[in-house]
């Protein structure tokens, strides 16, 4: 048996890992998935926490460790980090982006290296069972007796009233934390040599999560875990050709016959298999990822920069695409358009390599002492529910749910420390290695409190005021309800940025709260567009690309009466956002302020309407146009 499996007796450090991870997992996990930016308040310090911990283990450890796996994933990091600093042009975006591929790393580094033993990864994989099961409960009190009900006192949008989410906010996030859990939980139900009673739990236990997979009504998931389970006796080096041919030939019916039956049975999936066969596929990702390809093709190296998607999406925005898409709805092109190739390369180059290292050591090998999560056909389960999770990555974003990338990071870590085994050396330097993780410590320790905690507490912070404020455009409020809510946003974006002064979106938002306060004191108009200006000039010293910064500095200096600065502004935004209909409306309501600028307000107008029939703002705009002519 290789030394680096060895144990004993399981250390405290060990168990401190183990809880620490376990209790950051069902924190997460629960809170939407980590979606929100005062839940990440929480994660990023528990896994700082975590991080400290591991490194103390090894200051204590009598031969510190370290897998070559984890190596492999650093120089990514690194370069992410520099991304992040140098070449973003929304720098507060990129460390945030940078922070959720570090979380993924770190997890998969710490018990890669610090969760060996039997007990401490039986009780981390049950843990995440154990979040499925709960996941998918909530995904029945969902479908059956609240569709719109969500965690944390939120409610569920329209278009995802007839699939189930569970804990998380969208179903396909749901869906692809049940694809990493149902391939194993089968294959422990078949496990040879298990009791009548075991198979049934954990028969009764895929079930239960495959129900919550089939509520979901994730098509990317379902395909995933079919060209999954469908290759695995392809991949098998114990069959000859013909029974793997066959055994892949028997999944494939098993599948469609599923499939059909979910057809006939139920009318949410019908619905959404034929809208699927009447699009031939997909209608608005393909959107999406022209947008990721041809930002890639701008910068082909280093991309347009960490965490940039977004924002530089509306130069391709097309005409009457009126959804924010956030990411690329794939993962791999939303890599290579944010990190460019040398990015892409580095991680899954990486990923790649370390796959290849498993297959060449599974051959090794290996005493389970017991250990039902080391046996052949549960590894090899682990490795198909990973294997469905990446292909679903081509549809979707899941390693920007930071709970979903910490379970893959977990799953894929007990997978490679037992199928590549390494032996490690005997402890040379251990003096310099405990300094050097004491040293890590403190550096973990100030990163968490300078950076860290405030980055998502400020983030928090600002998301909750343009909350606030969204609702306020969006439905009419009292003027007492209107003023009493502008000033708490008012009050949260002021400590927003005094507490992280280099979030662009909190300035900008600032200056957007500071112009809403004039409809409160009119009196104060002047001096508030002053005060707007500031801040939205403080967000434009930090980012220049975004539409929405120059906006806010037109409707500040509109505010002080200087209409030909504040054109400028306002041209310069449809230059970088020219398909944004909300762009379009604040440049006509800007020209409707000039009496002899009226036809040309009623045209930007007109064309805010046609990008977005339904843009409430525009409609108003146009109403009062069209009554301000008639006027005598």
């Amino acid at each position: 048996m290789s030394t680096s499996l060895s144990t004993n007796r399981v250390s405290a450090w060990e168990w401190m890992q183990t809880t620490l991870l376990a209790v950051n997992l069902t924190w997460t996990t629960l809170c939407l998935g980590g979606y929100r930016p005062e839940t990440m308040v929480v994660t990023g310090a528990l896994t700082c926490a975590l991080v400290a911990v591991h490194l103390l283990s090894n200051a204590f450890a009598a031969t510190p460790r370290a897998h070559p796996a984890g190596w492999w994933l650093l120089p990514f990091l690194i370069y992410a980090a520099a991304n992040a600093h140098w070449i973003t042009p929304v720098r507060w975006l990129g460390w945030r982006d940078w922070m959720g591929w570090a979380q993924l790393v770190t997890v998969f580094w710490v018990v890669l290296n610090g969760v060996r033993s039997s007990a401490p990864r039986r009780a981390l994989f049950v843990v995440q069972i154990g979040l499925g099961v709960v996941a998918v409960a909530l995904a029945c009190y969902q479908h059956f007796v609240r569709p719109d009900w969500l965690m944390l006192g939120r409610l569920q949008v329209d278009q995802f009233l007839s699939r189930a989410s569970g804990c998380f906010g969208i179903p396909n996030s749901l869906a692809a934390l049940l694809l990493l859990l149902i391939p194993v939980s089968g294959a422990l139900a078949l496990r040879a040599g298990a009791s009548t009673a075991t198979r049934l739990v954990w028969g009764a236990l895929g079930a239960f999560l495959g129900f919550g997979l089939v509520l979901t009504i994730s098509r990317g998931a379902w395909l995933g875990l079919a060209l999954a389970l469908i290759a695995w006796p392809l991949a098998s080096s114990r069959w000859s050709w013909r029974q793997r041919i066959g055994a892949a030939m028997a999944v494939l019916a098993l599948m469609v016959a599923l499939v059909a039956g979910l057809f006939v049975a139920s009318a949410s999936v019908r619905d959404r298999l034929i809208i699927f066969a009447r699009d031939s596929g997909e209608i608005t990702r393909p959107i999406m990822w022209r947008a990721a390809w041809r930002l890639w093709r701008e910068q082909p190296a280093v991309g347009s920069g960490a965490g940039s998607y977004n924002v530089l999406f509306e130069k391709y925005r097309p005409e009457q695409f009126v959804n924010e898409p956030q990411w690329a709805h794939n993962d791999y092109l939303n890599t290579l358009s944010d990190y460019g190739a040398i990015g892409f390369v580095l991680f899954f180059g990486a990923v790649a390599g370390i796959i290849w290292q498993c297959v060449r050591h599974r051959r090794t090998p290996i005493n389970d002492e017991g250990d039902w999560l080391d046996a052949p056909a549960t590894r090899a389960a682990l490795i198909v529910g990973l294997a469905a999770f990446g292909l679903q990555l081509f549809v979707d974003f899941h390693f920007k749910i930071p709970a979903l990338a910490m379970v893959f990071g977990t799953l894929a870590a007990l997978v490679v420390q037992r199928s590549w085994s390494h032996r490690f050396p005997a402890a040379q330097g251990a003096f310099l290695v405990r300094v050097f993780a004491v040293i890590g410590v403190a550096a973990v320790l100030v990163f968490a409190v300078s950076f860290v905690v405030p980055h998502f507490r400020t983030e928090a912070l600002r998301y909750r005021s343009r909350q606030t404020i969204d609702r306020l455009a969006n439905a009419p409020a009292s003027p007492e309800a209107y003023r009493t809510a502008l000033i708490r946003v008012r009050a949260d974006l002021a400590a927003a940025v005094a507490l992280d002064s280099s979030n662009a979106q909190a300035w900008a938002d600032a200056a957007y709260a500071d112009s809403l306060w004039a409809h409160v004191e009119p009196r104060e108009t002047m001096p508030l567009g002053k005060r707007s200006e500031a801040a939205a000039n403080r967000a434009l010293a930090l980012s220049t690309v975004a539409g929405e910064f120059w906006i806010r500095r037109g409707v500040a200096r509109d505010m002080q009466n200087r209409w030909l600065e504040a054109g400028e502004d306002f041209a310069y935004s449809l230059e970088l956002t020219p398909q944004t209909a909300l762009a379009w409306y604040y440049y006509g309501y800007h020209l409707s302020l000039n009496p002899h600028q009226r036809d040309l307000a009623d045209a930007a107008v007109n064309f805010c309407l046609r990008l977005d029939p339904e843009n409430g703002p525009g409609l108003a705009l146009r109403q009062h146009l069209a009554i301000s002519a008639k006027a005598p």
